[in-house]
């Protein structure tokens, strides 16, 4: 009898520990999510591990300015509806695309697809680059300037080179971070490749 409720007593005993060392397990994550757990426990070490470093307000920075620019052309498009123009038909389509898409599109992967922290001066003059570059694109583009043309464009193609190395050494383990990391770099490619086109699209025209 007494063997008996020796043993009852003891397996009624291991749902307790078990709970016990689940508590213990989660609190240490907490206290330290880097905390290097045995191989049996990596599953909960990948769940509680952070997201990649990433300065959450250069990607909020990024949205507003992107946003912006998407309302901005709205706003020129409807402004213009009365008597359209070739150069605001074509500023409306740059806001739009360049400035807005393109910047949400390349601030949100990045902060999604970087795997190490990116430097704060990295950060300021990919942000500075980009939209300075499209401002003298546009100044350019409108008030037929070849050189400020031209100066954005290297600008824009500064800023492309930095975002490309601020998701270097990426190496994406989910198929779907993996596929996010080539459209990703596919973007910017073609954003690259199109920079010299329009270039010379510019200088034809404004000649």
């Amino acid at each position: 009898m007494s063997e008996s409720k020796a043993s009852g007593g003891s397996s009624s005993s291991r749902p307790a520990d078990n709970g016990l060392k689940v508590a213990k397990f989660l609190a240490r994550l907490a206290i330290d999510p880097s905390w290097s757990c045995a191989p049996n426990e990596q599953m909960a070490t990948d769940i509680a591990r952070p997201t990649p470093s990433f300065e959450w307000k250069a990607e909020l920075l990024f949205f507003a300015v992107g946003s912006t620019c998407i309302v901005a052309g709205g706003l020129i498009s409807a402004i213009a509806a009365s008597s359209p123009s070739e150069n605001s038909s074509w500023a409306v389509a740059y806001l739009v695309l360049v400035g807005g898409v393109a910047q949400l599109a390349v601030g949100f992967g990045q902060s999604r697809l970087a795997t190490q922290r990116i430097s704060s001066a990295l950060l300021a003059a990919e942000f500075a680059a980009w939209n300075l570059g499209n401002a003298a694109v546009i100044a350019g583009q409108l008030l037929g300037y070849s050189l400020v043309l031209d100066a954005g464009g290297v600008l824009l193609a500064a800023a492309l080179v930095l975002l490309f190395l601020g998701v270097r050494g990426a190496a994406p383990r989910l198929t779907w971070e993996r596929w996010g990391l080539l459209a990703y770099r596919m973007i910017l490619l073609v954003v690259l490749v199109s920079i010299p086109i329009g270039l010379i699209i510019g200088h034809v025209k404004g000649s």
